[in-house]
């Protein structure tokens, strides 16, 4: 075997390490929703008040992991990585030793930039550790530290909340983080600048390039389709299905399991067949989704089963949707992977704020599925115009790099 094929074959350790560092960013995403109504009690506030923790660190993710992108851009990686890594520990312990709301909300926020931060750098050296045979993979590997986070690190930190109070999950979190800033630092590599270092006008002008928008569109609708349901699944199964309110957190686990499988047979699928697996992957989540809006979604375990089959295909999308980006912003990596992680946390703010509306509307239960359904049926668009472009663009021997990628997507 060649060692290209090794290379390709094999996940280099540096990868399985940067898994780990977004397996906290994923816990402390998600950890909020199963301990905020104790945060809103300590912290003098309502729950739909507290909420605005959640909706800050989206926002904080959805500007920061593009803006932060653009001013580590001439830093050594190793070297971000750890800063990141370090801010996140501290924006913890702000967080655990404040009294106002306010300030946790900060912290939130400074906490969200460091994590959109290690995420642009994360992906951007996964992919170039592997052969270009095995980016898509890579990106399912880095992005599967999220599902671990929903399947292990939410429950485990909501348990460890639920016992030791809030604040001693969030130093949990702070000492977990140094704790891993000091393994990348050991263990990563430092790439040193040359005199061909990135530029900012660089960076934008890769962007240039209607494949790369088309991707991070259908990333946005097609992921936000998923989260919309997701963002709302206890009143699903417990008013509409029937299940107790004692099972949704191990039903939960069980779409966690649903969607770590997909992320990576996404990883697995998306270096062969990119633009193929993510309309495969759009295609399985709309028939969840519309089903989930019949009389099978008053059926327990036929409910169990759709959500399941919604958690494998929505999340087999951002690892294969992630590489497309980059592959079309070829000179941009670090800011086409900070601008993927925007949409999908664009996607999921306007999924969940419209599911709720939806929720509140004559739909009922059905609404959020029904959001869904529409933002997925949309994101198929950006996606069948891709394979229109490059039904046209294969064979003209004069194409652009951006037209050579799209020409090397099988579909």
């Amino acid at each position: 075997m060649s060692s290209a094929a090794q290379k390709s074959a094999k996940l280099p350790f540096v990868v399985w390490l940067l898994t780990l560092g977004t397996f906290l960013m994923g816990t402390t995403e998600f950890i909020v929703a199963g301990i905020l109504p104790e945060m809103a009690s300590d912290l003098g506030v309502s729950v739909s008040r507290g909420g605005l923790l959640i909706t800050f660190f989206a926002l904080g993710m959805i500007l920061g992991a593009p803006a932060m992108a653009i001013a580590t851009l001439r830093l050594p990686q190793r070297s971000t990585l750890v800063l990141a890594l370090t801010v996140f520990a501290l924006g913890h312990v702000m967080a655990a030793l404040s009294s106002s709301f306010l300030l946790v909300l900060v912290a939130r926020v400074i906490t969200a930039f460091a994590t959109g931060t290690f995420w642009a750098v994360a992906g951007a050296v996964a992919v170039g550790a592997v052969a270009p045979t095995a980016r898509a993979r890579a990106s399912g590997m880095i992005i599967s530290g999220i599902g671990l986070a929903t399947v292990i690190g939410v429950p485990l930190g909501s348990l460890v909340g639920n016992h030791i109070g809030w604040r001693g999950a969030f130093w949990a979190l702070a000492v977990l983080a140094s704790g891993v800033a000091l393994i990348i630092g050991r263990f990563i590599p430092t790439v040193s600048h040359t005199d061909s270092a990135p530029t900012v006008r660089s960076q934008f002008a890769a962007l240039r390039s209607g494949p790369f928008w088309l991707t991070w569109a259908a990333g946005v609708l097609l992921l936000g389709g998923v989260m919309a349901v997701y963002s709302y699944v206890a009143p699903l199964l417990t008013d509409r299905a029937g299940i107790p309110t004692s099972a949704v957190s191990l039903i939960l686990v069980g779409y966690g399991i649903g969607a770590l499988i997909g992320t990576n047979i996404g990883g697995r699928l998306g270096d062969r067949k990119p633009l193929a697996s993510l309309i495969g992957a759009a295609l399985l989540a709309l028939l969840a989704l519309v089903l989930l809006q019949t009389p099978l979604s008053t059926n327990p375990v036929a409910t169990v089963v759709l959500l399941v089959l919604m958690g494998l295909a929505g999340q087999a999308v951002p690892p294969v949707s992630t590489t497309l980006a980059v592959r079309f912003a070829s000179n941009a990596p670090t800011l086409a992977y900070a601008l993927s992680a925007s949409a999908f946390n664009l996607g999921i703010a306007i999924g969940s704020l419209t599911a709720g509306i939806a929720l509140d509307s004559s739909l009922g239960l059905r609404g959020p599925a029904t959001v869904g359904t529409i933002m997925i049926a949309f994101g198929l668009v950006p996606l069948l115009t891709l394979t229109t472009l490059r039904a046209t663009r294969t064979g003209e021997p004069s194409a652009l790099p951006q037209q050579q990628a799209t020409e090397n997507l099988t579909a």
